[in-house]
């Protein structure tokens, strides 16, 4: 617990703002979450927790049980409550790869027209420009000309992995904040007491670019280790024993070196984006982001190109079994998911594609484009397919029987998208496997297949 409560407000009620709200409040803070759907705060407010984030629920249920934690679609209520006040709402990419400042900007200026004498620290939680805190002292200080208002800005930047938010939030790598003051710094991470973590202090630009380096980095290696599965494919030599080979020097290791389908979700892809378009705005070349671009992509259509050469050059009128549509396992989220573009990829080649995904199966009003070829479980999605894909790594998958899933099937085709089921037991069951840097099993089973 910490050794001091604060009066918290979390613009943003998503998967960053819910997770900040919540373990807050855990950590002894009296805590406002505050978001402008109504929808969205009635169900928070029955601990109705509509994000699939382990712990999470339970989270918000104890914190709104225990009194420290509220939701409110208010400015006014959260604002005037406040000493800190984090913004955490989206900051979508933009056509030319920019980071969208807009939801920054509307929170910023709500704030402002709310503010009552009071002067809280203004934190910067969501993953957006460097100079994006100068930007939010600008908007405030114009906004409050005239007030005895002192704009008090913080940037202190999430290294939150969904699916796992709950648990990097007491358990993090470390905290940065970045400000001008050293003062306004020390009291936000002090927020934080309770949680056993380096805190690094800095200026607000260096806060930011620390985000987008390390997240642009993860996604370097991503792209670096599937560059390679394909030259592994092309050569005859097997992935796996490569990563494990070069994985145990330290200087390496294994995390974000597992090769697929690619990286997605709301943050690796646009980061990347961002920086690279910051260096363009700044006269620098930035050649190694452009090419974690390029394989990234090339990693969804090397996936489709392999599946129309394994079913005789054409998916035309081919049934393709789904399983995961969400950008990694653990999550609902299929924003920028690299398993939804090989699914239009497919389905632009003619394929017929039935799809599962554990993460949104249960969702009573699914988005009308799944809802078009979503099913209940597994086994539906497979059956009648000429061949199944496993396009993220749910760790259910591990535990079908594949034998079960053959039977229901037309052809013996099983593209691993992921590398998530062994080989040896794909085969043993009858499949003809194919992963990302795996040699293919060379034989045939099935009439249907190629």
């Amino acid at each position: 617990m910490s050794t001091r409560t604060s009066r918290v407000a979390v613009v943003g009620c998503g998967h960053v703002g819910l997770v900040m709200a919540a373990g807050l409040a855990e950590l002894g803070h009296d805590v406002y979450g505050l978001d402008r759907s109504e929808e969205l705060i009635r169900s928070l407010c029955n601990g109705e927790v509509p994000i699939l984030e382990p712990g999470l629920t339970e989270l918000v249920e104890k914190g709104l049980a225990e009194g420290r934690l509220r939701f409110t679609t208010s400015y006014d209520t959260a604002v005037g409550h406040a000493e800190f006040i984090f913004l955490a709402v989206d900051t979508p990419q933009t056509l030319a790869g920019a980071a969208d400042l807009r939801n920054i900007r509307s929170a910023t200026r709500s704030i402002a027209a709310v503010l009552n004498g009071t002067n809280p620290i203004i934190i910067n939680k969501s993953t957006s420009p460097i100079g994006t805190g100068e930007t939010i002292e600008s908007i405030l200080a114009d906004a409050l000309q005239g007030r005895p208002h002192r704009p008090r800005i913080v940037s202190n930047p999430e290294f939150l992995r969904q699916g796992r938010a709950v648990e990097d939030f007491f358990n993090p790598d470390r905290i940065v904040v970045g400000a001008r003051s050293a003062t306004d710094a020390q009291a936000v991470a002090r927020l934080f007491s309770g949680i056993d973590s380096e805190v690094i202090i800095t200026d607000l630009r260096t806060a930011e670019m620390i985000k987008y380096v390390a997240n642009s980095f993860l996604a370097t290696r991503v792209s670096f280790i599937n560059e390679i599965a394909r030259l592994c494919e092309q050569i005859n030599v097997d992935i796996d024993t490569v990563v494990a080979g070069v994985s145990l020097d330290p200087r390496v290791g294994r995390h974000f070196f597992q090769p697929g389908i690619g990286f997605g979700g709301s943050c690796l892809p646009k980061d990347v984006a961002a920086l690279r378009f910051i260096g363009e705005a700044s006269g620098v070349a930035t050649p190694v982001l452009s090419a974690v671009q390029e394989v990234n992509t090339a990693q969804r259509t090397s996936a489709v190109r392999k599946l129309r050469a394994r079913l005789g050059g054409s998916l035309e009128g081919r049934v393709v079994g789904v399983w995961g549509l969400t950008f990694k396992g653990g999550t609902e989220d299929v924003r920028e998911s690299p398993a939804m573009d090989v699914v239009r990829l497919l389905q632009n080649d003619g394929a017929i594609v039935r799809a599962y995904d554990p993460g949104v199966a249960g969702e009573d009003r699914p988005d009308p484009e799944l809802a078009s070829f979503l099913c209940p479980s597994p086994i539906e999605a497979a059956r009648g397919a000429d061949v199944l894909a496993v396009l993220t790594d749910w760790p259910e998958f591990t535990s079908i029987s594949l034998e079960q899933v053959l039977q229901v099937m037309r052809g013996s085709v099983l593209f691993d998208g992921r590398n998530l089921l062994s080989r040896e037991t794909a085969e043993s069951a009858g499949f003809a496997y194919m992963g990302v840097g795996r040699t293919a099993t060379p034989h045939r089973r099935r009439s249907t297949d190629s």
